[in-house]
């Protein structure tokens, strides 16, 4: 080389001098190659963005999908929560009405009438309260008094026999002092836990020994003062001949506005129970009379007459 900062060759070898730009450019193409598609294709697109990470569920909202792990809850902690109290008030539901039978006297003998107060456990004192008590304005109307003094109580019922107080009789008569033991006796016995009374120095006694002081015809069901209506059933029992039992209606007026006859179950000589039912038509609500009787077989009377005032309620009520 002749001059510094060119490069060149002899003519002798054929080369010729050549600038540094240009040999600079000659072996940078030399070194890229030929491509090897021929084309440079399109840009590269950016990859899409990627979702945002989801976030993890905590312990707290979402419950483990396996065991736990940790200590098991004790049983205080798990046990449901009590609930409240039943309601004692409004919502608390009354025990139904008890219907007790009370005997009461009339012309010496027996008459049972009805009385329905709120339930108790001691039926029997509440008997003898109300018996001793006596008889409502309607009941003394149609004759019925008690004799039964206030103050006598059951101490003890056991094997079927009730066990009465001291007794405030007196000095009264024997027969007075029967009609009381009898008022007391028929009315405990109608509950299924007593058959017997026992008085204050004397032995047991129950409805068989007062079979003298009940009338030919005793009515059980309706009694004085109900409301009543069409059909209606009537219960008692009956010592009269054959058996027969008679009864009629009678309204406000007095007129027969009804009238039946059945059997009891045993008559002539011994007391059945009857059944009776019988209809009628009133227009109007308003007092009446059930009367039932036995039909005398001399002469065909009525005789041995229970009259019983009611309500008569119309008819289809």
């Amino acid at each position: 080389m002749s001059r510094r900062g060119a490069v060149g060759v002899g003519r002798r070898g054929g080369w010729r001098a050549v600038g540094v730009p240009v040999l600079v450019a000659a072996l940078l193409l030399g070194a890229c190659g030929t491509p090897r598609s021929g084309v440079l294709g399109t840009a590269p697109t950016a990859p899409p963005p990627s979702p945002p990470p989801t976030a993890r569920p905590s312990a707290a909202s979402t419950p483990p999908s396996g065991p736990p792990t940790g200590p098991t809850p004790s049983a205080a902690a798990t046990r449901t929560a009590p609930r409240p109290p039943a309601p004692t008030s409004a919502g608390t539901r009354r025990p139904e009405p008890v219907t007790i039978e009370l005997w009461y006297v009339r012309s010496g003998l027996l008459v049972p009438t009805r009385r329905t107060r709120p339930a108790t456990v001691t039926t029997s004192r509440l008997a003898l309260t109300e018996l001793a008590a006596g008889p409502t304005p309607a009941e003394a109307a149609t004759g019925m008094v008690t004799l039964l003094p206030a103050g006598v109580e059951v101490t003890r019922i056991a094997d079927g026999v009730a066990t009465l107080g001291p007794v405030p009789w007196g000095d009264d008569p024997a027969e007075r002092r029967r009609l009381r033991e009898a008022q007391v006796v028929w009315t405990l016995t109608q509950f299924p836990t007593v058959r017997q009374v026992r008085f204050p120095g004397g032995a047991p006694v129950g409805r068989a020994d007062y079979p003298d002081l009940l009338a030919p015809i005793v009515v059980t069901a309706p009694s004085v003062g109900d409301r009543v209506t069409a059909p209606l059933t009537v219960t008692g029992t009956a010592d009269v001949f054959e058996a027969t039992v008679s009864i009629r209606v009678l309204d406000a007026a007095g007129r027969e506005v009804a009238t039946g006859f059945g059997a009891a179950s045993c008559g002539s000589g011994c007391r059945g129970a009857y059944r009776l039912v019988v209809g009628w038509r009133t227009a109007r609500e308003q007092h009446g009379t059930i009367e039932v009787y036995e039909v005398s077989a001399r002469d065909g009377s009525r005789t041995h007459t229970v009259a019983v005032p009611v309500i008569l309620a119309p008819s289809g009520s």
